[in-house]
């Protein structure tokens, strides 16, 4: 599913196994998580529902730098994120913007910038299909 530069993936495992494999394969990968969003632990704080949502907000400044060298506007999607939450039947699912998406939508052109988002849209693609799917 793709939708304006958003790619979700559904997973093979339940909301929690989801978090803790993408959670480990960034850290295993050496990429920095900056942060860990519980969108329905806000939700709750104002007495409203919210099924399970949780954004992990992560990259490597040798990745994205280059991007932001090019484009400084690039900033505003960078560092990277991943969105893990659990729909109304119970199935859960990652998403994450394309980073070719991204390097559309601030107009990355030239030759170092795009071959740095071709990399990151593979080891992005490679995560995802990891935290997702039984190997």
């Amino acid at each position: 599913m793709q939708v304006d530069g958003l790619i979700t993936m559904q997973s093979s495992f339940d909301f929690e196994t989801t978090l803790q494999k993408l959670e480990a394969i960034l850290h295993a990968k050496g990429l920095i998580v900056f942060a860990t969003i519980d969108h329905a632990a806000g939700a709750a704080q104002v007495d409203m529902p919210l099924r399970p949502t949780i954004l992990v907000i992560f990259g490597s400044p040798k990745g994205g730098t280059p991007l932001m060298q090019a484009a400084q506007t690039s900033g505003i999607d960078l560092p990277l994120k991943a969105l893990i939450w659990r729909d109304a039947d119970n199935v859960t699912w990652l998403s994450y913007n394309d980073p070719i998406w991204i390097a559309k939508r601030h107009g990355l052109q030239q030759p170092e910038a795009v071959a740095a988002v071709n990399a990151m849209a593979n080891a992005l693609h490679a995560l995802a299909v990891a935290a997702t799917t039984a190997s």
